[in-house]
């Protein structure tokens, strides 16, 4: 028999009956080619699948797509999936970039990644720089999306081959079958191969993928007889007897891996294809697969044997050396066992750079693997995880193995399994952590570390399985002697879970024993403030007013020095504008809150309370100050690569603020993009509910009340109402798109709903939520003395908080439901309070409220100047609605729209700094007009437009010039 190791004859001749396979890789390659060299069309393919079972040339295929991509000068990057290294998290994705990023010096490999270097390095198994940031999955799907899109323009056109995709980890597998979506716009062709019986369940992605690109996939099929008698002749000779070709044919089924092994053993033996000759061939064809290769591996020596179980637990490729190290061999003695192992065609040389092996195919060695005896299969396994961390391998690698190893109670273990699922965690690997993690609780761990694992095993499955979340922290609390910052951090999370999964009442319950039951100050104030968010956020909170008062109480004895100070600090500001007290009293609690800093990605803590924080200024006419602190959290989210729950918040909220500020486009591409996000997020139903209600009124506001409705269908808003406190109101922005369909009856019973839910929590602050100024509008035709007096409790409430834009707002709404001349004056306050304030739009509104009821009136010189000024404005915020109502009071009135002055910039000009500077040195108008040569309605207007431009009302005005150079020529 020869012993020198053989080529399969599939990687010498043309593939037998792959003819229309290797047509359609020519035809993609073509087609890649083409549309990179800069033929105006349109690549709209660019994905190619082979599939079919076990041993139908899929690798055989993938080899030729490797060959041909790299003989057309194609970039290729490669990767295969493991039977058992499923668990592995973004093996597969490593196997594609790691060759390529591993070329790059340093410099370079920084360039290239940017500012994603320090997010992905856990996930690309790359040296991180600082503290590894742990990102949320879709932060790495984001960063992988990056770091593949450019490393693909770089390498340009790029043949991107995954064999065994059946076997590929579930993160690398989730994260394909979301970029394959975007592939068809780059110079990249994805060739994939796969048992399509084996595909997991959760690949459903991938599953629409290739049915998308149905004609692209490959369905393999069994060779002929014909196509088998031309493998055995090509090896054996073209003497070879139809009868013996036939009986090769029915002994492999037509399976080109077996096929092709048949036929070598044939050569080897000398053997010419006779009627003699067929015990002899149905012997070898038994010996290819299933207990006919064990049989052939069991008759070598001990050591070769004991050299492939343990190559079949490393998995291909793998080292031979720590092979060795496992199956306690010499290295004599592992090249020997190497040499026979190649001679049975069992294993052969790996493709890789640093000499591993792998197996001839996966068959062989999944039927290795799953004949090794299961207690010896996992001392082998155990041996391979203390094998693999002495060779610096890292615990993931060891945690692996230790997943095959029975529960022993080892502490080594447990320390093991822990510290690779915060490597996982570190890559946003939340499900495999979660494995480990679930693993190191069944060793078990010491009693004193239970709470401690089950507290990471709860940050595991936070994001997957909340109600699991849930049981773990509550075992968790109920473990003796818990370390009280641990403590803290279980029932912050804890209470997370709960209100996140529409329990809110046993979050506040929770986060209230702990108060009590704490006996450091400093535990017990961050639980108080934990029951103070939960408590806030509740929809059916039963005593509002009474945790107000103790929230007012604390927070007047506390100077703000220490976090947890600075988090009630917070949220007495927040509840200060929910209730309508005075908005000097909110901003200064939340200036105080400021001083030292509350991050946004504090993992025990939260956004919740810089959110509010952040929109303190927004309700109190200082957005700005809103953005700036919203542009810092974004950053910190991005910077740690959240880019789910938290950037879909993040946006949705900040263009809650561009709304206020009258910035209409900008801030429906705002919510449009964190509803976008929310959706591709499992689970974050909230931030859907903040999306839609934002968007329904900035589209009310642009006068698109078609497409609000649809977004209301589309998403059956309206049809309930969330447990959480969300803002705006869904019912009242419900009732607004009522308002706007003209259904003011039912408008009428939604906001009395609305209104009595808000006067039971004494939250009386219009700016907050303008139930009272719908329902006056609602009631104004068929209840005109309510709609007066709901509107003239409303601009109390109003003026007790004190922003000058919910006061316009509700002197405008009282002028609209009083009507007639008497109206005028109440239009012309509402118009001054606006001027005074950055609400953009609420003053176009007013302005040409105004200008209407002045046409009626006869006065029609004020009117044209008050609906030109609301065009201009109405314009200048994207408000398509109100500009046309403008023109049309215009018409009726028998004038003419003027050509539009405005400048749309944000910036100031040199008389409008100058004007703010003067004033916020104190000096009254008539001294500025006579400064500045100006009237002083003429100074009043600049402010005006400062104070939409700034972005603040006067007491912010300071803050804002201290800013930098905010001008224009």
């Amino acid at each position: 028999m020869a012993t020198e190791p053989r080529h399969p004859v599939t990687e010498q001749r043309t593939l037998i009956e792959r003819r229309r396979e290797l047509q359609a890789l020519d035809a993609a390659f073509e087609e890649l080619r083409r549309t990179t060299d800069g033929v105006p069309r349109v690549r709209r393919r660019g994905l190619l699948a082979f599939s079919g079972p076990a041993g139908l040339g899929k690798t055989a295929l993938i080899t030729q797509a490797r060959e041909r991509a790299a003989a057309s000068g194609f970039t290729v990057l490669s990767g295969r999936g493991g039977e058992t290294e499923q668990g592995s998290a973004f093996r597969v994705v490593r196997q594609l970039v790691q060759p390529w990023l591993a070329r790059m010096e340093g410099a370079e490999l920084r360039a290239l990644l940017g500012s994603w270097y320090d997010v992905m390095a856990g996930v690309l198994g790359l040296e991180a720089r600082g503290p590894a940031p742990a990102p949320d999955p879709t932060g790495v799907r984001e960063g992988l999306d990056w770091v593949m899109t450019r490393l693909i323009m770089k390498k340009a056109p790029v043949v991107l081959l995954l064999d065994d995709l059946h076997w590929a980890d579930t993160e690398s597998l989730s994260w394909l079958g979301s970029f394959a979506s975007r592939i068809d716009d780059l110079p990249l062709l994805i060739v994939i191969a796969y048992r399509p019986d084996e595909l997991p369940s959760d690949a459903g992605e991938l599953r629409t993928l290739v049915g998308h690109h149905g004609d692209r996939l490959q369905d393999l099929a069994h060779l002929t007889a014909d196509g088998v008698a031309q493998i055995i002749r090509n090896e054996v000779g073209e003497a070879a007897e139809d009868v013996f070709c036939k009986e090769c044919w029915s002994a492999t089924g037509g399976s080109p891996f077996e096929t092709v092994e048949l036929a070598i053993g044939l050569g080897e033996r000398k053997l010419s294809g006779t009627a003699d000759d067929l015990p002899a061939m149905r012997e070898l064809a038994a010996a290819i697969k299933g207990p006919g290769l064990i049989e052939r591996l069991e008759r070598l020596d001990t050591a070769t044997v004991r050299f492939a179980h343990t190559a079949a637990v490393l998995g291909s490729p793998f080292s031979p050396q720590l092979a060795a190290t496992i199956a306690v061999l010499g290295e004599e003695a592992a090249a020997e066992a190497t040499q026979k192992l190649r001679a049975a065609r069992i294993l052969a040389d790996g493709r890789g750079p640093e000499g591993e092996l792998e197996f001839v195919h996966p068959l062989i060695a999944t039927t290795i693997y799953r004949s090794i005896r299961t207690g010896f299969r996992a001392g082998l396994h155990n041996a391979a995880a203390e094998a693999v961390l002495a060779a610096g391998y890292g615990p993931t690698a060891a945690a692996r193995h230790l997943l095959e190893v029975p529960c022993e109670g080892s502490t080594e273990t447990v320390a093991c399994l822990r510290e690779a699922a915060r490597e996982y965690l570190r890559a946003g690997a939340t499900e495999a952590a979660r494995r480990l993690l679930d693993r190191a609780m069944q060793e078990p761990p010491l009693p004193e570390d239970r709470a401690a694992v089950l507290h990471e095993l709860a940050c595991a499955t936070f994001l997957i399985e909340p109600t699991a979340t849930v049981r773990h922290l509550r075992q968790a609390l109920a473990e003796p002697d818990v370390d009280p910052d641990l403590r803290a951090s279980i029932v912050y999370r804890l209470t997370t879970a709960l209100a996140h999964t529409d329990r809110m009442a046993e979050a506040v319950a929770v986060a209230a024993e702990e108060a009590r039951q704490a006996t450091n100050p400093r535990v017990k104030l961050r639980m108080q403030a934990d029951q103070f968010v939960w408590s806030t956020m509740r929809a059916d909170d039963p005593d509002s007013p009474a945790r107000s008062r103790t929230l007012a109480r604390l927070a007047e004895q506390l100077p703000g020095r220490r976090l947890e100070e600075r988090y009630i600090l917070g949220l007495r500001a927040w509840d200060a504008v929910l209730r309508g007290e005075p908005r000097r009293t909110a901003l200064t609690y939340a200036e105080k809150s400021l001083r030292g800093g509350m991050s946004w990605t504090d993992e025990n803590r939260g956004f919740e309370v810089p959110l509010s924080v952040a929109l303190v200024f927004m309700y109190a006419d200082q957005p700005r100050r809103a953005e700036e602190l919203f542009e810092k959290g974004i950053a910190e989210c991005a910077g740690k690569g959240w880019h789910g729950s938290h950037l879909a918040f993040g946006q949705t909220i900040a263009g809650y603020v561009r709304y206020h500020r009258g910035c209409l486009a900008e801030a429906e591409e705002l919510v449009r993009e964190g509803l976008r996000i929310a959706d591709k997020v499992e689970g974050v139903v909230a931030a859907q509910w903040y999306g839609v209600s934002v968007l329904i009124q900035t589209l009310l506001a642009r006068g698109r009340i078609a497409e609000a409705r649809a977004l209301a269908d589309d998403h059956h808003f309206g049809e309930m109402a969330p447990n959480a406190v969300i803002y705006p109101d869904p019912r009242t922005v419900y009732a607004e798109l009522l308002l706007a369909e003209g259904r003011h009856a039912e408008a009428a019973k939604l906001l009395s709903a609305v209104g009595n839910w808000l006067d039971e929590r004494a939250w009386r602050n219009p700016a907050w939520c303008p139930w009272q100024l719908r329902l006056a509008t609602a009631l104004a035709a068929t209840a005109p003395d309510a709609a007066i007096a709901h509107a003239r409790d409303a601009v109390r409430r109003a003026q007790h908080f004190g922003a000058a834009s919910i006061v316009g707002q509700a002197l405008h709404t009282l002028a609209e439901v009083t009507g007639g001349t008497a109206a005028l004056e109440l239009y012309a306050q509402a118009v001054d309070h606006l001027e005074q304030s950055p609400a953009a739009y609420e003053l176009a509104r007013a302005q040409i409220g105004h200008g209407a009821a002045l046409s009626r009136n006869g006065r029609l010189q004020e009117a044209a100047d008050r609906l030109y000024q609301g065009l201009e404005g109405a314009v200048h915020c994207g408000a398509e609605g109100l500009a046309a109502r403008a023109r049309a009071e215009l018409s009726a009135a028998g004038l003419r729209p003027l050509p539009l002055r405005y400048v749309q910039v944000d910036t100031l000009t040199v008389q409008e700094r100058r004007t703010a500077e003067l004033s916020v040195q104190g000096h009254p108008v008539a001294v500025i007009a006579k400064e500045l040569r100006l009237t002083e309605q003429g100074v009043r207007q600049l402010l005006s437009s400062v104070y939409r431009k700034a972005g603040t009302d006067a007491a912010g005005l300071a803050g804002f010039l201290k800013g930098g150079p905010h001008h224009r020529p």
